[in-house]
């Protein structure tokens, strides 16, 4: 930590509230710098620029974390575009530029390890090459300054305890961030491990921080917090769900259906499923009632539902300067100031309430 800053786990357990912003895979992809379904954040190496400034939005919206963007930079998938030669530029980049916005703001940095798509529970050889993929990243995390490291958006547990085991061992004490995709319809992993039993063994090899990222909205993520969180765990629980409007019927991102089309929406049509400020702001508020203290948004997140978490959880951000102030609408606005004729005539006529 190059600035005398509080620690994570030092926050945590304080009991102070931890905002990680995520999601820049999605993100990066509607702003057309990375290709979607490969989803390889190229933009990193060819638009660093963009990366910081990226950083820097999430921490003025309220983000006490800055995420290394290297969710999927590792070798599986940079040798599906013929860039495996700029995996240790692509992560040190990504590293550096994180480290640099955190020094200037006073905010955490933290390494990313992920779902290597390489593992297979029927291929035993595998488990070596996925430790390796993780190894790498870990060391170029801590050699460039990271205080904490995430590994996320694991659906098998096998793959998550693999991730675990890499920090602890190359990790240099750093603390351990470990996140669930709760991908299934059924409470369990991929592997065929009960939820809560997944947290059980996490908690025992030795986690920090555990819980659930990805693949599910607040709507659906909620339900499991609470089973999360009355099995009595001491270890610190995360929620960070995706930003769309997950149902009972379609749990996870990857089932939701366009309500047009009644096509599935995953992954380019996701739009018209997004939440809203409100649904972020109702997630923030039943967080801190579960006494979930480290909470963020995954895919699908943007600057502007981070600070709608953020101001949920009782913080004024530097981007609450430009907190909405309807009373200053044009037509819907109930200052005096604002023209009559548009605010009364004009409303009633746009609501259907003329005459």
């Amino acid at each position: 930590m190059s600035r005398k800053v509080k620690g994570l786990m030092e926050r945590l357990r304080a009991g102070e509230k931890v905002i990680c912003a995520e999601g820049y895979i999605f993100l990066f992809e509607r702003r057309c710098y990375v290709k979607a379904g490969p989803f390889v954040p190229e933009v990193v190496l060819d638009h660093p620029e963009f990366v910081k400034q990226t950083y820097e939005e999430f921490v003025k919206a309220g983000s006490d974390v800055v995420m290394a963007f290297t969710y999927y930079a590792h070798r599986e998938k940079l040798a599906l575009i013929d860039r495996e030669k700029d995996i240790e530029a692509m992560n040190r980049t990504a590293l550096r530029l994180a480290r640099e916005v955190a020094d200037k703001t006073g905010t955490l940095v933290a390494g990313d390890i992920c779902n290597t798509n390489a593992f297979d529970p029927k291929v035993p050889s595998c488990r070596e090459t996925v430790k390796n993929m993780f190894k790498e990243q870990v060391l170029w995390a801590v050699e460039e300054g990271a205080d904490f490291i995430v590994a996320e958006t694991f659906g098998i547990l096998e793959e998550a305890m693999i991730a675990l085991e890499a920090i602890k061992e190359f990790g240099s004490g750093l603390p351990a961030v470990i996140t669930l995709a709760a991908c299934q319809m059924s409470l369990s992993s991929l592997d065929g491990v009960d939820l809560i039993e997944c947290f059980r063994r996490l908690e025992a090899a030795g986690a920090d921080v555990m819980g659930l990222n990805c693949s599910r909205g607040p709507a659906t993520m909620l339900q499991l917090l609470e089973k999360i969180k009355s099995a009595g765990f001491k270890t610190p629980i995360a929620a960070v769900p995706v930003t769309y409007r997950t149902t009972e019927e379609m749990p996870n991102f990857h089932a939701l259906k366009d309500p047009t089309t009644d096509e599935i929406a995953f992954p380019l049509n996701l739009d018209c499923l997004l939440c809203s400020r409100d649904d972020i702001a109702k997630f923030g508020r039943k967080c801190e009632e579960l006494g979930i203290n480290y909470v963020g948004l995954c895919c699908g997140n943007s600057p502007h539902l981070t600070r709608s978490l953020a101001e949920s959880l009782g913080r004024v951000t530097p981007a609450s300067k430009f907190s909405p102030n309807m009373a200053l609408h044009c037509i819907y606005g109930t200052d005096d100031r604002v023209n009559t004729y548009l605010r009364k005539d004009v409303k009633k006529a746009l609501s259907g309430q003329e005459g």
